[in-house]
């Protein structure tokens, strides 16, 4: 346990849960998309649709997807703020199940296309996704994280390995999901190491990868 753990974040607003947590799901749904939204709608679960206005959720959340930090002193600010971006929001009420009570589910569309992203608030600012364009995932934004779409073959892993190794990048961990065998698989990599650009031409440069997208680490580890 880290002192991180004892005293919680740096943050805007009355509720780490609220408010730290929900902007890194807004920032970690960002960076995936990478950039800006252009339009986004939010459902949300649970605490976060039942008190989620009081505890400012609507403003952190958006707030992520602005590009704010938790300790960012503009949060309050941030309807305003996206209404100057010209980003379209929607928030709504949604049962998703037998999740975490502080839940969410984007559904964003920006420059390079649709995203949709599920994720929970889990307490002292850290958070867990756990749905990605319908893929399963369990990913918490503390490592740099690599996120690869690719045909779901024999060797693929081996090979994407060898090439983090070439790069001399240390594997936190690895996991391959998939909604059906034979498709299309979500590799995610959580590293020790930020990759380097190349790194990513590489992996983008394998035949019949569908996407690599990288999101930076938001604290913790990197």
């Amino acid at each position: 346990m880290g002192i991180f753990d004892i005293l919680g974040p740096v943050m805007v607003g009355p509720s780490s849960s609220h408010t730290a947590g929900a902007v890194r799901l807004g920032l970690f749904a960002r960076a995936l998309l990478g950039g800006p939204p252009r339009k986004a709608e939010m459902a949300l679960h649970g605490s976060f649709a039942a008190t989620g206005e009081g505890h400012g959720t609507h403003l952190a959340l958006l707030a992520g997807l602005l590009g704010l930090e938790p300790d960012d002193e503009r949060i309050p600010e941030a309807r305003n703020l996206a209404s100057d971006a010209g980003l379209e929001v929607q928030f709504t009420l949604a049962d998703l199940g037998e999740v975490h009570p502080n839940s969410v589910c984007f559904t964003l569309e920006g420059s390079q296309g649709p995203l949709t992203l599920c994720g929970s608030s889990v307490g002292g600012g850290r958070i867990q996704v756990w749905e990605l364009d319908d893929f399963p995932v369990e990913l918490d934004g503390e490592y740099p994280t690599i996120l690869m779409t690719y045909p779901d073959r024999p060797g693929w892993i081996a090979v994407v390995s060898a090439l983090l190794a070439q790069a001399r990048l240390n594997i936190a961990t690895i996991k391959a999901h998939r909604t059906a065998r034979g498709g299309v698989a979500l590799l995610s990599i959580q590293c020790d190491q930020v990759p380097p650009e190349s790194t990513l031409v590489a992996l983008r440069s394998l035949p019949d990868v569908v996407s690599v997208r990288f999101v930076p680490a938001l604290g913790g580890h990197a």
